[in-house]
């Protein structure tokens, strides 16, 4: 008896959407629909100039279009162990609050600028957990990892608890989505996609020009040696 023939499934690269970093990147599957629910980590160290960051993300898949959905920020340690100096004192929390379409978690990390005493570290800490809690239930999770991202959570962080004790580093050390309300309807933020790969070609190209330039005066230096000697 003949056996059955197989089907030969070729896989290809299908475009991820991601409206959180305004960019698109590829992924190798056999469908589209085989890219939903897999989880991809970004390192956007490069995007926040040396701030080490991972992302991690959830494809979901809608409209027959593929889409990056935001499930976790972690600050990496050696960015952590970088920013740490003797004779400082951290205060960390972990704060499971709601925002207006989900339940997160969030670690802040608080950075003293000198030793300070139990008292003072747990004022710091009642204060970050209070204006956390409030703050989240202001935003939807887009809206949170984007601040996030943007330093601008934690910048309005910082300025509430340096009323407390000054601060070396106020940080948010893991944000992640714990449940997602699905009743909420919400939208994702518009923003133009920017193929990663153009980005990479402008940046080439600009490293290239700035050798040129500076390859230039070394050989006029040279030039002018020559004529010394003559």
């Amino acid at each position: 008896m003949a056996t059955p023939s197989k089907k030969i499934i070729k896989k290809k690269f299908f475009t991820v959407k991601n409206e959180l970093t305004g960019k698109e990147f590829e992924l190798y599957g056999d469908s589209l629909e085989s890219l939903k629910g897999r989880f991809v980590n970004l390192d956007m160290t490069r995007n926040l100039r040396g701030k080490g960051i991972e992302v991690r993300f959830k494809i979901n898949v809608k409209n027959n279009e593929a889409y990056a959905e935001p499930t976790d920020i972690l600050l990496l340690g050696y960015f952590i162990r970088r920013m740490m100096r003797k004779g400082s004192d951290y205060v960390e929390d972990s704060i499971t609050c709601e925002c207006k379409n989900a339940e997160v978690i969030i670690k802040p990390f608080i950075l003293t600028r000198k030793k300070v005493s139990r008292a003072i570290r747990n004022s710091l800490r009642v204060k970050a957990r209070e204006w956390i809690i409030a703050k989240a239930k202001t935003l939807d999770n887009w809206e949170l990892f984007d601040e996030v991202l943007k330093n601008k959570f934690q910048k309005d962080l910082s300025l509430v608890l340096k009323k407390v004790y000054p601060l070396s580093l106020c940080e948010i050390r893991m944000l992640n989505v714990k449940k997602i309300n699905q009743e909420i309807e919400y939208k994702r933020p518009e923003r133009e996609m920017e193929k990663t790969e153009i980005k990479e070609e402008v940046i080439a190209t600009e490293e290239v020009k700035e050798e040129t330039e500076h390859s230039k005066p070394a050989k006029k230096k040279t030039e002018e040696k020559e004529e010394v000697k003559e």
